[in-house]
């Protein structure tokens, strides 16, 4: 078939990331070969594929639904932020440099155009169907001329385009018209129609509001999708929550155990990976919550040090704000504290980098015997190992290097005591390791909680990607998707005054 479809969004967040990979598994559980696809990504949450190249982790995710290994083809472009101004530039898998925003869309984004539609090409020759993601919202007026992800692709590619809204945050139907209104002639004859995301309630209320649409914009409403709590699937740039909301809207099934166990993973700057933590939110009796005070850390019985983009900037706002304290009076008492990545590399002794802060020089917290080196190559891998007994799987993607002096060995860091520190993203997704890693932290804590014997990560992920595809299934004209897929953009499409300026 060779087809293809950009999803595109009024807004970030308005729900491409989960539209993409439910139409990926409803179209794999249809018999057709399909992928994932997005040009351009701009998050901290990341993933390492099996040949060692770093994409965004919704990528990795969409593939999981299109049930298909993910590779490097799928987000050729990465931007991780490390400041508000500057990202680090991920091409084709491996960092190439750190970029201005002004330089980045100063020139740099429109060269890579080309090897952009060399892989969206090479997918479309391999699979029946690639479903591009696109990224913010194509109605981006003042980014259009160097645009490599949205309308820019779909013009290249001659790419049908669904455009999502999230009807829960109101004004739906003015950023459908809207967004179609402020494109080009040439790009709105890519617009097929829209797609309603996060509906509640009596859908028969909302027709009236989709026949004036279509009235205004001559385009077909594709899907309206109800609201789907608990879905905790992986996302790109943010929280779904707000701080010190309960991770990821987790349902928090009833404890095995007589107690249940508090996890507070603290916010650091630039986060990165936090979906590292899913895995304990999937655990009954395991409540999880991100936290930026000192105070809540007081009766949490495990707190998480999460990866960060901003080792040292992290350091600094864990000192600036108590939390720092904090942290060594749970060591000292001997409570349970974790750190990965970033957040194993700041607990140690001691941080030369030269390369991510440039900050020279800068003492750690010292709860852990390990000195890190910051390398200008950073390390990307897939590394299997045993702890606790157990077989764990995990990922890397990190600039510093750690020199352990001490302690127990832990997958490649150590543990001192009840202080934990690894650069293993992931880790915790390992079911049986999991299991012995909350029964020693309920040890430590001196709660009577006991880890359920049976949850499975894998499986409980594989259980959310159907609820995508059923939506989809259930609540989207899919055979006029498929014809999308098959046909490209319908002819004929009406322009909408103004048009881009």
């Amino acid at each position: 078939m060779g087809g293809g479809l950009l999803i595109a969004g009024t807004t970030s967040d308005a729900g491409k990331s989960v539209v993409t990979a439910g139409i990926c598994r409803w179209l794999v559980r249809q018999g057709v070969k399909v992928a994932p696809f997005k040009g351009q990504n701009m998050s901290l949450n990341s993933f390492v594929t099996r040949e060692g190249a770093e994409i965004g982790r919704a990528q990795a995710m969409q593939a999981q639904a299109a049930r298909v290994e993910p590779t490097a083809l799928m987000n050729p472009v990465l931007l991780k932020p490390g400041s508000d101004r500057s990202s680090q530039v991920v091409l084709m898998g491996k960092p190439v440099g750190e970029l201005s925003a002004r330089g980045y869309h100063g020139g740099r984004q429109q060269a890579l155009l080309g090897t952009v539609l060399e892989c969206l090409a090479e997918l479309r020759g391999t699979y029946d169907a690639v479903i591009c993601e696109g990224a913010g919202s194509p109605a981006e007026i003042n980014l259009r001329r160097t645009d490599i992800v949205n309308m820019g692709i779909a013009r290249a590619a001659r790419l049908p385009v669904v455009v999502v809204g999230d009807i829960d945050r109101g004004g739906v139907f003015a950023s459908f018209f809207g967004t179609t209104a402020l494109l080009s002639p040439e790009d709105q004859a890519l617009v097929a129609g829209y797609v309603v995301n996060k509906f509640r309630g009596d859908v028969t209320l909302l027709h009236p509001g989709i026949e004036m649409l279509r009235g205004l914009t001559g385009r077909h409403t594709y899907g309206i999708l109800p609201y789907a709590h608990g879905l905790g699937i992986d996302e790109e740039d943010g929280l779904r929550v707000s701080m010190r909301g309960a991770v990821r809207e987790s349902v928090v099934a009833p404890p095995v155990g007589e107690d249940v166990l508090r996890v507070a993973v603290c916010a650091v700057p630039l986060m990165s990976n936090f979906t590292d933590v899913d895995a304990l939110a999937a655990e009954p009796g395991v409540v999880v919550r991100f936290v930026d005070r000192p105070e809540e850390l007081t009766d949490a019985d495990l707190v998480v040090v999460p990866g960060t983009r901003g080792t040292v900037r992290a350091l600094e706002w864990l000192r600036e704000r108590g939390l720092a304290a904090e942290l060594a009076r749970r060591a000292a008492e001997g409570r349970p504290v974790l750190g990965i990545c970033g957040g194993f590399q700041l607990l140690g002794e001691h941080i030369e980098d030269d390369v991510e802060s440039k900050a020279g020089s800068v003492s750690g917290l010292g709860l852990l015997p390990v000195r890190v080196r910051f390398a200008a190559e950073k390390t990307l891998a897939r590394p299997v190992g045993e702890a606790l007994g157990e077989r764990v799987e995990g990922y890397e993607i990190h600039h510093g290097v750690a020199e352990v002096l001490g302690g127990e060995p832990f997958l490649d860091g150590c543990r001192t005591g009840a202080v934990w520190g690894t650069h293993w993203h992931g880790s915790l997704e390992s079911d049986g390791f999991r299991r012995r890693f909350l029964e020693q932290v309920a040890r430590a804590a001196g709660r009577r909680f006991v880890p359920a014997p049976d949850t499975s990560f894998g499986a409980l992920r594989e259980e959310q990607l159907d609820r995508l595809g059923d939506l989809i299934e259930e609540h989207a004209d899919t055979d006029a998707l498929l014809r999308l897929i098959e046909q490209g953009p319908p002819a004929g499409l009406p322009f909408i005054p103004p048009g881009a300026p």
